[in-house]
């Protein structure tokens, strides 16, 4: 999986949310200096990582623009990717994947008869909802054996929640596992013609790792990020 196969898996997603009338809002993806981002990705995602109210996260992320896909349900969706660039291949250094639903569902939950014909927000029309973000990261350089996982994913912005993952994720991957679990009445309507191929990066997880509870991805080949 190269830098520009990754780029034009964004693309593709971003095309095809926008033709199944699913986002409200987008930036397609750039690249500089081995970095996928998007147009306002820099210097506006540290936010994330603040020890500040989820609302606040959110509202300073949609107000910058730093996002690649805005949902029309207000959730945000960011993918970020670095390489190293090598004379025989790209080698992925990091991603960052992250879905941070709209903190206020209010608006769609007290009047559900108006939205509830339209797929996008058939799941989100439950009173009992708790939006929460999720982040899939993929980070070597600073893995600790299952106190760190290389590919990790953290629920909610708990500061020692990384759940063991079997291998990187592709933008492919990512998308249908929000689109599966977070919209699935839109997924089984459109599926079909989503155009994602089935493509994966190299597992990374270790044996202990797989010892407790873990997320596995459809990757099928290892291989040691450390060296």
């Amino acid at each position: 999986m190269t830098r520009l196969e990754i780029k034009r898996q964004i693309e593709i997603i971003t095309s095809e949310l926008i033709a199944h009338s699913l986002c409200s809002e987008q930036n397609y993806p750039t690249i500089s200096n081995n970095v996928i981002s998007f147009g306002n990705a820099r210097g506006n995602l540290s936010v994330a990582l603040k020890n500040v109210s989820y609302s606040e996260i959110y509202d300073e992320l949609n107000n910058r623009n730093a996002f690649n896909i805005k949902m029309l349900d207000g959730a945000l969706i960011l993918m970020l990717y670095e390489f190293e660039k090598s004379r025989k291949q790209d080698k992925l250094n990091k991603h960052s994947l992250s879905f941070f639903p709209s903190p206020n569902l209010e608006a769609f939950q007290n009047e559900p008869e108006i939205y509830e014909e339209d797929e996008i927000y058939a799941d989100i029309l439950y009173k009992n909802i708790v939006p929460f973000p999720i982040r899939f990261d993929f980070d070597p350089l600073n893995h600790q054996i299952i106190e760190h996982p290389k590919s990790h994913l953290t629920l909610g912005q708990y500061k020692n929640c990384r759940i063991p993952v079997s291998a990187p994720l592709t933008p492919f991957e990512f998308i249908e596992f929000i689109l599966r679990n977070f919209y699935n009445t839109a997924y089984h309507k459109y599926s079909n013609q989503f155009n994602f191929s089935k493509q994966y990066f190299p597992e990374t997880i270790e044996p202990e790792e797989c010892q407790i509870p873990y997320l596995h991805l459809g990757s099928s080949k290892k291989i040691n990020y450390s060296k």
